[in-house]
């Protein structure tokens, strides 16, 4: 969506948020108030995605800063790096990550980490933004108390979640509209929103919720603890920043995805990626073996740096960008470690613009979701225990405290020191590669963002290409013939992330946003 609009432009997955986001816009609020009344509207309507029992990250950036906000789950003190060491049954069929008994690590209380999404949106709502915090809660409650229409399939989907409560999201009545489906309510939620608008941050952390939450963990057998959630502080931190040919590419620091898409870059770099034709054979094989060397240095090198040290430096310097390109040109055959976890394609994002041109990328998480629901509170927690990995003394492994890595990676694209494309996605490890496509196709081939975002993408973390089926099978048959099998997704959109952004024509001050057209969501414009 293009236009030359006052006031700004939001672009999420979930119609519902954008709407509520532009109407702050349009009332004079800020990115900041846009982003997090947004996402408080997207804990409502995709409850497994994403809500308060949650964790991610957010890239803000005003005239005056860039700041990034890392509020990542972190496991509870009651962990041990070798509890599940044993457990493990096998690796999984596609070599990323592994199966524990009773699946442990994915659903029930053992797979919760400490949340940090409240902590993290009171704090940027806090130092950030204009209206007050209670605010950005009231169009979640709205939505929640009043209902909001779904498919069938999904209401029957959210009522099968193995829950002590009956079930947490209630059918109110079916679609008014012909053809549609169910009207869905969450008064559970509405009231621990009603009760956040109230207490802020403090009583999820350390008042009534908090105690709740802490008792219902006890009773399950979980490892957060009351202590984990009244100690639990937001990171604050700069973005990373690297080159990539005239622009400046900055992205959140690890555990997060930035540094892996920046690394990627480095290599691309050395690649005169307009003069091939895009995604041709040679595209292909070049850029997937870029996204597979990074993923190689990441599985083995990149961590929690409260935990381990991260070799950034040395990770974006052009002497390793150099040596991958070697290995590439010449056909080495790059391996990445097994062992190495990879998320589910779940999630959400939301990209802000507002009048002054402040800048907002906010993705947040549940994992895939623990199904776990403490009753009367009406949200799900995150399970980010399934990402760690349980053999001791790897870059990634449990220990109390600690957030694992993960592919969220709110960037934003500048020439010189304005702003120029924000870009970020849902979509678990994918994320990383869905954003790395976007980039390339605004800078390297000159793409608008609905362009950008809607081109086939392609995704190398393994032995194996994954490329939507819109891609040639003239070009996977070419890329196979040079060594590297290619396995084509039955759908030609979705499946790689789902890319959200806006770009900024900093001359003529007009925006252009593009959302994924493999999710219901859009961008919109304020006049």
């Amino acid at each position: 969506m293009k236009g030359n609009p006052v006031k700004g432009m939001v672009s999420a997955p979930q119609p519902l948020a954008v709407d509520a986001g532009v109407k702050v816009l349009a009332d004079g609020g800020n990115a900041v108030d846009a982003a997090v009344t947004a996402a408080f509207v997207q804990m409502v309507t995709t409850p497994r995605s994403c809500g308060v029992g949650g964790f991610g990250m957010m890239y803000i950036h005003t005239p005056e800063s860039d700041t990034i906000l890392d509020f990542h789950g972190k496991a509870g003190e009651r962990v041990r790096p070798d509890m599940w060491e044993h457990e493990m049954l096998r690796e999984n069929a596609t070599g990323y990550g592994y199966t524990l008994r009773d699946q442990v690590n994915e659903r029930g209380y053992g797979a919760v980490t400490t949340p940090g999404t409240v902590a993290g949106l009171y704090r940027a709502q806090s130092d950030f933004g204009t209206i007050p915090w209670r605010a950005t809660l009231q169009p979640g409650i709205a939505v929640a108390t009043g209902g909001f229409e779904v498919t069938h399939a999904t209401a029957a989907a959210w009522k099968q979640i193995p829950t002590p409560e009956t079930t947490p999201w209630i059918t109110v009545a079916a679609s008014p509209h012909e053809g549609g489906g169910e009207l869905i309510a969450n008064p559970h939620m509405a009231r621990t929103f009603s009760a956040l608008a109230e207490g802020g941050e403090e009583v999820f952390y350390r008042g009534d919720l908090a105690k709740a939450i802490a008792d219902d963990m006890e009773k399950g057998g979980g490892f957060i603890t009351l202590e984990d959630l009244n100690r639990y502080e937001v990171t604050v931190t700069s973005p990373l920043v690297s080159r990539y040919r005239e622009y400046t590419v900055a992205s959140n620091q690890p555990p997060g995805g930035g540094l892996t898409i920046l690394q990627m870059l480095k290599i691309l770099e050395g690649y005169n990626l307009s003069d091939m034709e895009h995604l041709s054979t040679e595209y292909v094989y070049t850029v997937s073996m870029a996204m597979k060397a990074a993923w190689t240095d990441r599985a083995n090198l990149v961590g929690d740096p409260a935990f381990v040290e991260v070799p950034v430096e040395d990770l974006l310097c052009e002497r390793r960008a150099a040596a991958w390109r070697r290995r590439i040109d010449a056909r080495e055959k790059i391996t990445i470690p097994r062992w190495r976890p990879q998320e589910p394609p779940s999630t959400t994002h939301i990209s802000v613009v507002d009048q002054w041109r402040n800048v907002v990328g906010l993705t947040h998480s549940l994992g895939s979701g623990s199904d776990v629901i403490t009753p009367g509170l009406g949200f799900m927690y995150n399970n980010c225990m399934n990402c760690f990995n349980p053999v001791p003394g790897h870059v990634n492994s449990i220990e109390p405290g600690k957030s694992r890595t993960t592919g969220m990676a709110p960037t934003l694209v500048k020439r010189g020191d304005a702003p120029v494309f924000s870009v970020g996605a849902p979509g678990g490890t994918r994320i990383v590669t869905g954003i790395l496509h976007a980039i390339l196709n605004v800078i390297d081939h000159g793409m608008s963002a609905t362009e950008a975002i809607a081109a086939p993408r392609f995704d190398c973390q393994s032995d194996v290409i994954v490329a939507h089926s819109r891609i040639a099978p003239s070009v996977c048959e070419g890329v196979r013939a040079m060594g590297h099998e290619v396995h084509s997704l039955l759908d030609g959109y979705g499946g790689i992330a789902s890319v959200h952004g806006i770009i900024l024509d900093p001359e003529t001050g007009t925006l252009d946003g593009g959302a994924d057209p493999g999710s219901p969501g859009m961008a919109m414009a304020v006049i």
